[in-house]
C-alpha cells in the first residue's frame, strides 16, 4: 500500500519523483479499504481458454494482500467455440451487459488467435471495440496482453502492426527499463526476463509517434511495456507476462505436431528457454511428438512432464511486481462506486499527477 505524505518532509516528493506510490493526506483520509472488481475479457481459443484464465487470475491473486479482488471473466459471443468450451463459458463466465450495469474498476484483455490478414476483419474486432469504448469511459485502467495490445494500438491510435522479418519471435528475452521512474516499474529490476510469442510487431517509433510512453524494451529494441499518454488508463504488453513456466513448452509441442502434419516447417527452439542440460530431453520429446502425430496418437506426456521439471521461470516475480503496482494504482484512482470511473479529485487526463507541477 502507498505511503501517505502527511507532512512537508522533502523525502516524500523525492520518492514520488522516483516512481513510488505517495498519497496526499487529503486523498488518504477519503479512502476506505474496499474490494476491487476486475473484468477479464478472455478471447483465447478453446485449447487455451482455461489456462489463460488461470494465468491472469493467478497474477491478480498474487497482488496486495490487503485489498480483496473479484475477477469477472467474460468472452465474446462472436468467437467460434466448440460445444465443450461454449458450455464452460455459459456456465462460469459473466455477460458483458451485466458487467456494464454493475461496473468494473479495471479490465484485463487477453490475446487471441487470428484467422485473417487484417485485425479489423476478425470476428472479435467489432465486439472488442464495443468493450474498449465502454471501458474508456467507465474503468480506471485497461491492461492488454500481446494481440490485444496490437488491436488497441490500431483502434485507438491507428498503429498497424507489421510482420517480423525473421518470422516468429518466441522465447524468453532480456529486457531493460526505458523509464525507470514510472510507478508501474517500482521495485522491478532494471533488467528482467519476459516471454514473447508473436509473428508481428509494433515498433518503438510507432508507439512514441502516437504520444505513448515506452516503459520497457527487450534486448533487440522492441516494445515490451508501454502506457497511454495519460500514463495509466491503458497499459500495453507486447509480450506475455502471464505465461507459466510450461507455456512455451506446450506451444513448442503444438508446433512440432503441426510440422508432422505438414502445416509448417520444423519449428526452432524458443530462444533462451530450454537450458543446455535439457536439450537431449527436448530432442527426445520432439521425436516422440513427431512420431505420435504421424501415427495419430497423442504421444507420451511423461516426456513433456520430465522436461518441464528442468525449466526455470525467470520472469514470474517481475510480472507479479508490475501487476501489483498496476492494481495498487487502480485502487488509488477508482471510485468507491464501481459504476463510476475515478475518485472525484482525479484528473482523467493526468490521473497519476505525473504531469502536474508540485
Amino acid at each position: 500500500m502507498p505511503l501517505v505524505a502527511h507532512s512537508a518532509l522533502p523525502t516524500f516528493d523525492r520518492l514520488r519523483s522516483q516512481g513510488h506510490d505517495i498519497l496526499s493526506r487529503e486523498r488518504a483520509e477519503r479512502q476506505d479499504i474496499r474490494e476491487l472488481h476486475v473484468g477479464f475479457l478472455n478471447m483465447m481459443p478453446d485449447a487455451a481458454l482455461q489456462a489463460t484464465e488461470r494465468q491472469f487470475i493467478r497474477l491478480v491473486g498474487s497482488c496486495n494482500r490487503i485489498a480483496q479482488f473479484y475477477v469477472h471473466p467474460f468472452s465474446l459471443p462472436e468467437l467460434r467455440r466448440g460445444p465443450e468450451a461454449q458450455a464452460y463459458v455459459e456456465q462460469y463466465y459473466e455477460r458483458f451487459e451485466t458487467l456494464t450495469e454493475r461496473g468494473l474498476d479495471a479490465l484485463i484483455i487477453s490475446g487471441a488467435n487470428v484467422e485473417t490478414p487484417a485485425l479489423e476483419l476478425e470476428a472479435f474486432w467489432t465486439p472488442l471495440v464495443r468493450v474498449v469504448e465502454w471501458a474508456g469511459d467507465n474503468v480506471a485502467s485497461v491492461l492488454c496482453s500481446c494481440l490485444a495490445s496490437h488491436a488497441l494500438w490500431q483502434h485507438l491510435h491507428g498503429l498497424v502492426r507489421t510482420p517480423l522479418p525473421g518470422g516468429k519471435r518466441w522465447g524468453v528475452f532480456g529486457h531493460h527499463h526505458a523509464r525507470s521512474a514510472h510507478p508501474l516499474l517500482r521495485d522491478v529490476n532494471t533488467r528482467f526476463d519476459a516471454p514473447h510469442s508473436r509473428y508481428n510487431d509494433v515498433s518503438v517509433a510507432q508507439v512514441e509517434s502516437a504520444g505513448l510512453t515506452v516503459l520497457a524494451k527487450n534486448d533487440v529494441g522492441e516494445v515490451h511495456l508501454a502506457v497511454s499518454p495519460d500514463q495509466i488508463r491503458v497499459v500495453y504488453f507486447q509480450g506475455h507476462p502471464e505465461y507459466e513456466v510450461v507455456s512455451l513448452l506446450k506451444e513448442y509441442r503444438r508446433e512440432v505436431r503441426r510440422h508432422a502434419k505438414g502445416e509448417r516447417d520444423a519449428p526452432p527452439h524458443p530462444e533462451r528457454y530450454f537450458p543446455a542440460p535439457a536439450l537431449a530431453a527436448v530432442e527426445a520429446m520432439t521425436r516422440d511428438v513427431y512420431e505420435s502425430a504421424l501415427a495419430g496418437s497423442p504421444g507420451d506426456k511423461a516426456l513433456e512432464a520430465a522436461l518441464a521439471r528442468q525449466l526455470d521461470n525467470t520472469w514470474g516475480d517481475t510480472a507479479k511486481a508490475i501487476f501489483n503496482n498496476w492494481l495498487g494504482l487502480v485502487y488509488q484512482l477508482t471510485n468507491m462506486d464501481r459504476r463510476q470511473q475515478f475518485m472525484p479529485d482525479v484528473d482523467p487526463d493526468d490521473p497519476l499527477q505525473l504531469r502536474t507541477p508540485r
